[in-house]
């Protein structure tokens, strides 16, 4: 990587409701978040679908895509993912087709093959119907067709949708989709956010088999990164057990909102639940500029990314924003010196 090509920064957002706070407060935390992001130059902003969820207010996707982008002026805004097998492909395409009018040239589609939800919640999604290996890769090419000009004589046209070219992404946490976004020539996001362990065979299989495409010659890979910086390595910790606790939640399958930062939480628990953390978090960077700029560029190092999209779930929203400062600072600093 040289500081001509510099690799970006982008926020993945889920929304969180805090602890004591309401889901109109986490909208209007998203809203300030991706206005600093603009300001620090940030590339994106994405929103992830969740349901039936306590402390995730992401739920209605295009909605909030809509809202963030009306309320930013630059920055590309999408869904990091929408999870396609919830979705009608042509519901999809008119959803995001409608924004891709509204704001040209700003809108992105990630994909996601996971429900992202329990069985109940599918249900009430209308979508019981048992999802076979075959499905994702003929909805997304489905969704490729709806949002490419109409052929002479096609009878299913998206209105609004056809001929916006609304990029289209892929996400995933496993070879599949890696392996579906080579085939097809669309560009890749991998979920090392929460489920880091296949990153580099997963790109490393991407870029090998990556087929050239006519929006998309060249692959183009955006990793997950935990962020939560402070001024101190110690500060940072102690804001990072917010996510920790997060972290045990999920993988005690309690979805709870996000909680204020506990001092001393990592001395309490079990050497297991030590391990489990860490494996969840192990793309996480935490710390103070130094850690977060070597963090970065340990990462950039092994994956060469094209892209660092963070994921910065710090309990006050101010601190938040000042862990993208640092991430900016730090993100300028490497640049500086050709390693980002």
């Amino acid at each position: 990587m040289t500081a001509s090509i510099p690799t970006a920064l982008s926020l993945l957002d889920l929304v969180a409701v805090r602890e004591g706070g309401s889901v109109r407060d986490a909208l209007a935390i998203a809203l300030a978040t991706a206005r600093h992001a603009e300001s620090l130059g940030f590339k994106r902003y994405w929103l992830a679908e969740h349901h039936n969820m306590d402390g995730i207010a992401s739920s209605a996707t295009a909605v909030l895509v809509g809202h963030i982008a009306a309320g930013t002026e630059r920055m590309r805004v999408g869904s990091g993912g929408v999870m396609l097998p919830n979705h009608a492909p042509l519901v999809v395409a008119e959803a995001f087709g409608t924004l891709a009018e509204l704001f040209p040239g700003r809108i992105d589609l990630g994909l996601g093959r996971a429900p992202g939800t329990d069985p109940l919640t599918m249900r009430a999604l209308r979508r019981d119907r048992p999802e076979t290996q075959e499905d994702f890769p003929r909805d997304v090419a489905e969704l490729q067709r709806l949002l490419a000009p109409p052929e002479p004589g096609q009878r299913l046209v998206a209105t609004p949708g056809a001929g916006t070219n609304v990029p289209i992404w892929l996400l995933g946490s496993s070879l599949f989709s890696a392996q579906l976004a080579a085939e097809r020539g669309l560009p890749y996001a991998f979920a090392s956010h929460f489920a880091p362990r296949l990153l580099l065979q997963a790109i490393d299989l991407y870029r090998r088999l990556y087929k050239p495409s006519a929006h998309w010659p060249k692959p183009y890979v955006v990793i997950g990164v935990p962020l939560i910086a402070a001024p101190t390595d110690e500060e940072a910790q102690f804001l990072a057990s917010s996510t920790y606790q997060r972290v045990l939640g999920i993988l005690k399958g309690e979805r709870r909102k996000l909680a204020p930062p506990v001092a001393g939480l990592v001395e309490h628990l079990s050497p297991q639940e030590r391990a489990a953390i860490g494996e969840f978090l192990a793309a996480a960077v935490i710390g103070g500029p130094d850690s977060v700029r070597s963090g970065m560029e340990a990462l950039l190092k092994a994956t060469q990314a094209d892209e660092l999209m963070l994921v910065c779930d710090v309990f006050d929203p101010a601190l938040r924003l000042r862990s993208l400062d640092i991430a900016a600072a730090a993100r300028a600093q490497l640049q500086a010196t050709g390693n980002f």
